[in-house]
């Protein structure tokens, strides 16, 4: 008898740590489970300014409220190992705005202010990719814009654009900034004067359609982190651009007062470009004055599949697989710019030193 009561027992036990351990696994999975879905890093958590801006993304998305939001494969967060990027990522055709035919995917501020008042915009980034495809004659070819001051009324013309362009075999590309005249009178005469940062300006182009010139000896290599300051102040533009190894550089522009109000002083440089389509231009002579302007940043991709021929500056005859995203994206026909640091805010008195 009291055998049968020390077997009822044991199965009771067996029977109770049985169900003990399958309940105690059962848990464990879902508490792994849980672990491996990891939040969402959004681009507002690296950037906090982007309550201030909208996007227009290479497939026509406009977004207004970038708080907590993404886009798939146009406006993410992406590691490289060590740290959080914002991705800005567009392919050389999609949907874009209606003055240009270059895609973007952009951030566009929301405050408009004249350049009397000023405003600052900083970034730290890295370019990933531009087009492999293009003519090397085309000035814009290789290339794309990752920070501007566009007008907003007027001709809305850009007092400023910052570039990064590199030539398809070459290690280093070159940095450069584009100043836009306010054109007096038809703005179909319009230019841009360009300087080189790191690297060449953008007036040095291949002498053929597939051959190129030197690689620069001093420029930026696709994946390393560059910084731009724009320092509007009492009409004054201040540029700072630095990198880890190379030289700061600094430039002063007047956007309340032409350089260019007469076809004696148009240089030299805009005389050899713009040859080819006859843009011959005189500034306003108190340039941009008076007129609304908003900060961009992002990637402003300046390769298309225009024809060359009929625009030796600007259309790049790039392959865009009519328009295929996918495919572009698959044969390097894109342009990808990493942030991982920005600020906006109102312009300050440069620091002298």
């Amino acid at each position: 008898m009291k055998l049968k009561k020390i077997k009822t027992v044991s199965k009771l036990f067996l029977f109770f740590w049985l169900a003990l351990f399958f309940y105690s696994c059962f848990n464990t999975s879902k508490e792994s489970n849980t672990e491996v879905a990891k939040p969402i890093i959004y681009p507002s958590d690296l950037i906090p300014f982007m309550d201030e801006f909208t996007i227009l993304c290479g497939d026509g998305k406009s977004i207004k409220d970038l708080v907590k939001v993404e886009h798939k494969d146009f406006f993410y967060v992406s590691n490289d190992g060590k740290t959080d990027w914002v991705v800005y990522k567009t392919p050389n055709s999609g949907i874009t705005s209606k003055n240009t035919s270059n895609t973007r995917t952009e951030l566009g501020q929301k405050k408009q202010w004249k350049v009397e008042t000023g405003g600052k915009l900083t970034g730290t980034l890295k370019v990933m990719h531009v087009s492999t495809s293009g003519d090397a004659r085309v000035a814009a070819s290789y290339s794309v814009v990752v920070g501007q001051i566009h007008g907003t009324e007027g001709h809305e013309n850009e007092p400023l654009k910052i570039f990064y362009k590199k030539f398809p075999g070459h290690k280093k590309g070159s940095v450069y900034w584009n100043y836009e005249i306010n054109t007096e009178g038809d703005n179909s005469k319009r230019w841009d004067f360009s300087t080189p940062v790191w690297g060449y300006d953008m007036s040095v182009v291949g002498s053929s359609p597939t051959s190129y010139p030197d690689e620069p000896k001093d420029g930026i290599e696709l994946g390393e982190t560059f910084s731009y300051e724009i320092n509007v102040f009492e009409g004054m533009m201040y540029l700072t651009f630095k990198s880890e190894g190379h030289e700061t550089k600094k430039f002063t522009k007047n956007l309340l007062k032409s350089d260019f109000t007469s076809k004696a002083e148009i240089p030299q440089q805009i005389l050899t470009l713009y040859a080819s389509i006859g843009r011959d231009g005189v500034e306003k002579a108190n340039a941009y004055a008076g007129e609304l302007q908003n900060f961009k940043q992002g990637a402003y991709n300046q390769a298309n599949g225009k024809d060359p021929d009929e625009n030796m500056v600007w259309h790049t005859g790039s392959e865009t697989y009519n328009g295929d995203i996918v495919k572009q994206y698959a044969n390097g026909c894109y342009a990808e710019v990493w942030f991982k640091e920005a600020i906006v805010g109102p312009g300050s008195m440069p620091n002298k030193n």
